[in-house]
């Protein structure tokens, strides 16, 4: 099962039927991934479910139809154990972005969290899991699946939000203030913390 945000709303892609009970289900086509997407983003529906009987198939099956975007980023802890967030579009969110070709997930992750934030000298921990969600660019909709990694680093310096990227604050969170935040983020980046 894969969770993919539409608009906040989880569209559901499911090989089992029985998990559609308490929602609309589409078919795995073209047309009904469109009226899925479509009904998610006007919040006609507040979830929909994508049905397909081969669990290995469906995600392929999707983003035959929706173009998939590969992207990383990371859950970044300083030496203090606060957390690195940005402010982007009035939403605290996490550093990430496009993987670049030939680079490997790690080093997207990576730069783009430097690129982003102006954070040197990080170390990948672990891996996190990987986030799912729909958006709009030039009129068609695409499919983002970002990697999350877990990272340390002992930088002190100066944090610089990317300007071109609409980054308008960089700030390191203690649990209080990362709960307040939360509170004005994305349902992918809440279930980051969820864990």
């Amino acid at each position: 099962m894969y969770k993919v945000f539409v608009n906040e709303l989880p569209l559901i892609l499911t090989n089992k039927i029985s998990d559609t009970a308490d929602g609309k289900y589409f078919l795995l086509n073209g047309t009904a991934i469109q009226e899925a997407i479509d009904a998610l983003s006007k919040k006609k529906l507040t979830k929909a479910f994508i049905y397909h009987p081969n669990k290995e198939e469906i995600l392929k099956k999707f983003t035959d139809k929706i173009p998939l975007v590969v992207a990383a980023g990371g859950v970044v802890t300083n030496k203090k154990g606060k957390v690195l967030f940005i402010y982007r579009n009035d939403k605290w969110d996490l550093p990430k972005g496009k993987l670049d070709k030939g680079e490997t997930i790690e080093e997207c992750a990576i730069r783009e969290v430097e690129e982003e934030t102006g954070v040197q000298n990080l170390k990948i921990e672990n891996f996190l899991k990987t986030t799912y969600h729909v958006f709009k660019r030039n009129g068609k909709y695409k499919l983002k699946e970002v990697h999350w990694y877990a990272m340390k680093t002992n930088f002190k310096g100066d944090l610089i939000g990317q300007k071109e990227e609409g980054i308008e604050k960089v700030k390191w969170k203690g649990p209080k203030k990362i709960q307040k935040a939360l509170q004005n983020s994305y349902t992918n980046i809440k279930i980051l913390f969820e864990e």
